[in-house]
């Protein structure tokens, strides 16, 4: 791994590993949702079914990742295209 201008960073910290403010933090906010975690689902049930639902969705984002869209992007110039044919054994018609 490379640091400013190309020089190698031998004593940093290793890939993915949080500087100790953001560690504390975390700690910090896990523990304030421990500890009011029966007033916040009182609070969520009282709300009406779609805001309850949204507001789980959005809770959900620092639990569960979010999983980024791709998109395929390719020719669309039908001349480059190539079928591929398999011969899954002897025997068989291809022409079926």
């Amino acid at each position: 791994m490379t640091g400013f201008k190309g020089v190698r960073n031998v004593n940093g910290r290793p890939k993915g590993t949080l500087n100790k403010a953001t560690a504390e933090l975390r700690e910090k906010f896990t523990l304030l949702v421990e500890n009011n975690f029966d007033k916040l689902q009182s609070d969520i049930d009282l709300l009406e079914p779609k805001d309850r639902i949204k507001t789980i969705l959005e809770l959900a984002k620092f639990v569960i990742p979010v999983l980024r869209s791709t998109e395929l992007i390719g020719e669309t110039d039908n001349n480059n295209f190539q079928p591929i044919i398999l011969n899954l054994g002897a025997g068989i018609n291809p022409n079926m």
